[in-house]
């Protein structure tokens, strides 16, 4: 069967390839993609849990349009990336930190955040210490710089971050937040994978 043929089923589950459904009328933009895709799946591929990949597909999407917008419009220009300004908020939030835990917090790997600080150390943003307890973990802490860096960045990223989360009420606020949250902590179900 080639990419985009469907599969129909006759009473006795015998399945059969048969040729993919007529595309949406005009061009696609991102929500008539997930109606397109959640007719299709449905109807075609026999998929029985639409609402769920709606969910996720909207979930997915709206993080990226946030955080590709928050980065351009606001790290980008003092010439941070998303994953900078990641590192350099939890670290300012919690440290210092050692550089194990920042991966963590940051949900990036360790390779990562070990690569993403010899940048920050070179732009006078961060501080690499060994750790005093243990010689072979690394301290992260802001730089006098760092911080007044991470004051002024932050304050225009809450600005837009408000701006973003304003056309809904407080309330629809406190709701979505509690709606993700038991997305989240709920995933012990299944078995979840992700960083640690």
């Amino acid at each position: 069967m080639t990419r985009g043929e469907g599969v129909t089923r006759d009473q006795g589950g015998a399945t059969e390839a048969r040729e993919p459904a007529e595309a949406a009328p005009g061009p696609l933009d991102f929500w008539s993609f997930i109606d397109l895709a959640n007719q299709r799946l449905s109807t075609e591929y026999g998929s029985s849990h639409q609402l769920a990949t709606q969910v996720l597909l909207t979930l997915n999407r709206a993080a990226n349009v946030v955080t590709y917008d928050l980065e351009s419009s606001v790290h980008r220009p003092r010439g941070l990336s998303w994953s900078a300004f990641r590192l350099l908020f939890v670290t300012w939030l919690a440290g210092p930190i050692e550089s194990k835990t920042a991966a963590g917090l940051t949900g990036m790997s360790r390779a990562a955040v070990s690569n993403l600080t010899k940048s920050l150390v070179a732009s006078g943003l961060l501080d690499r210490a060994p750790d005093e307890r243990d010689g072979r973990s690394v301290q992260l802490s802001l730089t006098d710089k760092g911080r007044r860096e991470m004051a002024e960045t932050y304050r225009e990223h809450n600005e837009r971050e408000y701006a973003w989360a304003s056309v809904l009420t407080e309330a629809e606020q406190h709701i979505l937040v509690m709606l993700l949250d038991k997305l989240i902590t709920n995933r012990s179900q299944f078995d979840v994978r992700g960083r640690n």
